[in-house]
């Protein structure tokens, strides 16, 4: 207010009337309009025209206004749903906690079968190896492929090109050889009809290891031990002059060294015997 004796203005009138006034001004202006009848008046004046407003704008608005109703019962529709969404993720949830406690319990069964399977798989494996071994023919010109795979040392074509071989090299150490017989149950007397010899041979990479050692019969029938030799020889030969790679060399005689012959000396018949 500009002081104490003057009026009120309107826009003091209408903050009074609607209570916007800080404490301390709404009791001067209470205190003013106690003694201001001009004030007073006019304020009755200012209350009446925003009542007159007031019903003015819901007589001709309201009609027009949609009912509350309808978007109140929007309104519960969509709470309804979110919290039925809400129970619905709370679920999900919960059943994903449970579900990936079951794929725990899966995934450890599975484990559990695998490594069953693969201790079974051993077993067959050894069992196997010794049936077979157990009944290891003195005439078969191959070695038994569960005892005697094949195994190479790590060599390049350059090597194995360049390195000079003889018989003198044959040299296994006598735990070694023991150590195969036995594996092919072969002991005493029997040992007199056997030359241990290399599945891949030394000058295509094999090594002294028991899986490249088998005992060959000497007494083999056409596929003996010199015929063997002649094929390590032609694989050799053609490893050096780049016909075929050494690990296909090596393969071959692992695999079936027979087979390998007949296919490199074009003949289903060992030479010497033709």
């Amino acid at each position: 207010m500009a002081s104490e004796y003057a009026h009120l203005s309107d826009k003091e009138l209408l903050l009074f009337a609607d209570g916007e006034l800080s404490p301390r001004f709404a009791a001067r202006v209470e205190g003013h309009l106690a003694d201001c009848w001009d004030c007073r008046s006019r304020l009755r004046k200012l209350e009446a025209t925003i009542a007159n407003f007031v019903q003015v704008h819901h007589l001709t608005l309201d009609p027009h206004l949609p009912s509350r109703e309808g978007p109140r019962a929007l309104l519960k529709a969509r709470i309804a749903e979110q919290t039925a969404t809400a129970d619905h993720s709370s679920r999900l949830q919960r059943l994903r906690r449970v579900l990936s406690g079951r794929r725990l319990i899966y995934a450890g069964a599975m484990i559990l079968l695998v490594g069953l399977a693969t201790t079974i798989v051993h077993y067959v494996i050894a069992v196997t190896k010794s049936k077979t071994a157990g009944v290891y023919r003195a005439t078969k010109p191959v070695p038994d492929p569960l005892l005697t795979p094949g195994f190479a040392r790590p060599v390049s074509k350059s090597e194995v090109c360049t390195a000079r071989y003889s018989d003198d090299t044959r040299v296994v150490p006598g735990s070694v050889r023991r150590r195969v017989f036995q594996e092919y149950r072969l002991s005493g007397r029997q040992l007199e009809g056997y030359e241990l010899d290399y599945l891949i041979s030394p000058q295509l990479g094999g090594t002294d290891d028991i899986r490249n050692l088998w005992p060959e019969p000497e007494a083999a029938a056409g596929w003996n031990m010199r015929v063997k030799d002649a094929l390590e020889d032609r694989l050799r030969q053609l490893v050096c002059q780049g016909t075929i790679n050494l690990s296909t060399a090596q393969r071959d005689l692992a695999t079936d060294w027979i087979s390998a012959y007949k296919r490199y000396f074009h003949t289903d018949r060992p030479i010497e015997a033709m």
